[in-house]
C-alpha cells in the first residue's frame, strides 16, 4: 500500500514538474494561433485562415529545439505538394485514381530531397487538398502558400521574440531534478555497499531506470534553449551560460548510463557476498558530490575545478581500494567507476585524451 502511494505521489511530482517545463509551449501556441489567424484574415484579407493558425501551432509543438527547421519544412512541403499536385491535375485530371497518384509522387519528390516527416506530411497533405478541391476552389494554391509562410513566421516571431523561453531557467527545471537524483542515488548505492544491502542496491537500481527520461528532458531542452540563444536577440547574452550546458549534457546522460550499470554490479557483488573496503563506497561518495558540485558550477557559469578535483578523488579512492581484498564483480565496479569518471571529466569541458590521462594518474596514485 505504501509503495503504491509512494507511486501516485512521484507520479503527480513529475506531472507538476512537466507542467511547469511546458507551460510556456502551451501560451506560446495560443498566442501564434491567435496571431496567425488575425493576420491572415485582417491584414491579408484571406477569407478562410483556417491553415495559418494550424502551421503556427505546429510549428510550436515541434521538437523542442527544431522549431525553425519545422518551419522551413512545413512551407517548403505546401510549395512542393502545390507545384506537383497542379501539376498533375493539368496532366491527369482529378478523380480517385488521380489522386492517389498525386500524393504518391508528391511524397516521393517530397523523399527525394532529404525530407522529414514534417516536409513529407505537408507535400502529401497538400497534394490531397489539390487533387481533390481544385475542381471546386481552383484558386487554392496561393492562399494555401500564403497560409503556410502565415503561420510559420508568426510561430518563430512568437517563440523567438515576442514570448521567448528563458533559456537558463528552462534548463534548470528539467536538470535540477535529474541531477539531484543522480546524485542522491550515487549516495544511495554508496549506503547500500557501505551496510551490505542487497536490497537498497535493487531499489537504487530501478529508481535510476525511472529516472532515465529526467535525463532525456535535459538533451530536449538544451537543443530548445540553444536554439533560443541563437536565434532570439533578447536571448543572446545567454549564450555563455548555456554552452556549458550544451557541453556537459551528452557526457552527463552517459555518465548516469554507466553508473546504473555500475549499480548493477554492486548489487551482484553484495549477493555474492565479497568483502567491501571502505574506501570503495567512499569512492562513491565523491561520486556524489561531484555531480553536485558540477550542476553549481553550471549554475553559476563558473569552470568546475572543484568537481574535477571530486572526481579525481574518488577514482584514487577507487584505486585505493582495488589494492585490497576485493571480489571479481567489486573489480568491475571500480573499472566500471573509472569509466563514468571520464563521462564526469569530459562532462566538466576536460579534452577526451586528457580526461584518460588524469584518470589513469590518479587511479595509479597511493
Amino acid at each position: 500500500m505504501r509503495d503504491a502511494v509512494d507511486r501516485v505521489r512521484d507520479a503527480g511530482r513529475s506531472s507538476r514538474r512537466r507542467l511547469r517545463t511546458y507551460f510556456l509551449v502551451a501560451v506560446q501556441a495560443g498566442l501564434a494561433a491567435t496571431l496567425a489567424w488575425t493576420v491572415a484574415r485582417e491584414l491579408l484579407g484571406n477569407p478562410d485562415p483556417t491553415f495559418a493558425p494550424a502551421a503556427a501551432v505546429s510549428v510550436i509543438a515541434a521538437s523542442l529545439g527544431n522549431r525553425t527547421r519545422r518551419t522551413v519544412e512545413l512551407v517548403v512541403g505546401v510549395v512542393l505538394g502545390i507545384v506537383v499536385g497542379d501539376l498533375l491535375v493539368r496532366l491527369f485530371g482529378t478523380g480517385p485514381w488521380q489522386t492517389g497518384v498525386i500524393v504518391f509522387l508528391a511524397v516521393s519528390a517530397a523523399v527525394l530531397v532529404r525530407g522529414t516527416g514534417a516536409l513529407v506530411t505537408q507535400a502529401g497533405g497538400t497534394a490531397v487538398l489539390v487533387a481533390t478541391l481544385t475542381p471546386v476552389s481552383p484558386d487554392l494554391e496561393l492562399p494555401r502558400t500564403v497560409n503556410a509562410l502565415v503561420g510559420g513566421v508568426v510561430g518563430l516571431l512568437v517563440v523567438l521574440v515576442i514570448a521567448p523561453l528563458n533559456p537558463l531557467r528552462a534548463v534548470r527545471r528539467v536538470a535540477d531534478p535529474a541531477l539531484d537524483t543522480f546524485a542522491s542515488q550515487m549516495t544511495a548505492s554508496a549506503e547500500a555497499l557501505a551496510h551490505a544491502d542487497v536490497r537498497a542496491a535493487d531499489e537504487v537500481l530501478a529508481r535510476m531506470r525511472a529516472a532515465e527520461t529526467e535525463l532525456d528532458r535535459i538533451d530536449e531542452m538544451v537543443g530548445a534553449a540553444d536554439e533560443v540563444v541563437r536565434f532570439s536577440p533578447v536571448r543572446w547574452r545567454r549564450r555563455r551560460a548555456l554552452a556549458a550546458y550544451r557541453r556537459g549534457a551528452e557526457h552527463l546522460d552517459r555518465a548516469f548510463r554507466n553508473s546504473r550499470g555500475m549499480v548493477r554490479r554492486i548489487g551482484t557483488a553484495l549477493r555474492d557476498r565479497e568483502p567491501v573496503p571502505p574506501e570503495l563506497p567512499a569512492a562513491l561518495e565523491h561520486f556524489s558530490e561531484a555531480i553536485r558540485l558540477l550542476h553549481r558550477a553550471f549554475l553559476a557559469a563558473d569552470e568546475p575545478v572543484a568537481a574535477r578535483e571530486r572526481v579525481l578523488r574518488a577514482v584514487r579512492a577507487a584505486g585505493e581500494a582495488c589494492r585490497q581484498d576485493i571480489g571479481f564483480s567489486g573489480t568491475i565496479v571500480v573499472s566500471q567507476l573509472r569509466t563514468v569518471a571520464n563521462d564526469l571529466l569530459r562532462a566538466t569541458g576536460v579534452p577526451p585524451d586528457e580526461a584518460r590521462r588524469q584518470v589513469r594518474r590518479a587511479a595509479a596514485a597511493r
